[in-house]
């Protein structure tokens, strides 16, 4: 699969602060690639200096296999800062403007709005929709020129859980269109909901990246609880298949190398005179993962 961008070695220092350091990242065409980190961690520098709104102080970055320049350029939509229109002007009339602005076809506008669905509230003045209509109405504006990338920094922060699936499903449906989309986010859940790649950075360097099925390991955690956590303790530590066990509060946190069947472990602990008293599976997500990998 051919590559839409590729990093070598970025950099953005800021006085004695580096805020982007070394960072070597490869997109592949038709993803969805998630850049994730906490706040702080470098992910808008980073897609500014992308967008070449800031410089890099020192690397460099190509866009679907060359230097960066302007015909590269209009390939990619973005909404970095907050959306930025018009209050007393309609939906249509400052997708318009950003037409011409952009010096595209008009003619986008329809589709564009339909895309986001937003086509019954064109007429609507920008001041009277809610903060997901408004984020939907910036990304229209960013999928105007018809886009081959889609840039977006942190594009559900601050919505509510109705605003976030409506997000989550528009970029969705953006994706299957062939968009290759590039998400800025700390929003672990939503990362792992989109994305097909992912790449964790922590204080602006890279930790670990690739398919987000590949970096979220196939472990089976279970959570244990018996009467004697002495003699669990022991039992577990004689189980062929534990790989690894933490004590976390008033249970233990077992790691398994792949699925195991919850009755043969419960059958083999109970051999071994332990009654246990709660068992659970705890999902292997990218949170967990996340803390793992940057604590």
């Amino acid at each position: 699969m051919s590559k839409v961008l590729t990093t070598t070695s970025l950099s953005k220092k800021y006085g004695a602060v580096h805020v982007v350091k070394d960072l070597s990242l490869e997109v592949e065409k038709g993803s969805v690639f998630g850049l994730l980190g906490p706040n702080g961690s470098g992910k808008t520098t980073t897609l500014s200096m992308l967008l070449d709104i800031i410089p890099a102080d020192t690397g460099a970055y190509q866009w679907f296999g060359e230097a960066p320049s302007h015909t590269n350029r209009k390939k990619i939509g973005s909404i970095i800062e907050t959306p930025n229109f018009i209050g007393y002007l309609s939906a249509e009339r400052n997708l318009k403007m950003v037409a011409e602005i952009k010096g595209t076809d008009a003619q986008d506008i329809a589709n564009v709005l339909e895309t986001v669905r937003l086509t019954e509230y064109k007429d609507k003045p920008f001041n009277t929709f809610s903060l997901g209509m408004k984020q939907r109405l910036a990304i229209a504006s960013a999928l105007l020129a018809q886009p081959e990338v889609l840039l977006l920094d942190e594009p559900t922060n601050g919505l509510d859980p109705h605003g976030i699936v409506e997000i989550r499903n528009l970029l969705m449906a953006i994706s299957k269109k062939g968009v290759t989309i590039i998400i800025a986010s700390h929003i672990l859940d939503e990362i792992e909901k989109i994305c097909t790649h992912v790449a964790i950075i922590k204080r602006g360097q890279l930790l670990v990246q690739g398919r987000v099925d590949e970096i979220l390991t196939n472990d089976c955690i279970l959570e244990l609880k018996a009467n004697d956590m002495e003699r669990l303790s022991k039992a577990l530590k004689k189980y062929s298949l534990s790989s690894q066990i933490t004590k976390e509060q008033d249970k233990y946190i077992v790691k398994f190398p792949s699925m195991i069947k919850n009755h043969e472990l419960n059958e083999f602990l109970f051999g071994e005179g332990v009654v246990l008293s709660h068992l659970a599976s705890r999902k292997k997500n990218l949170e967990l993962q996340f803390l793992e990998i940057t604590k």
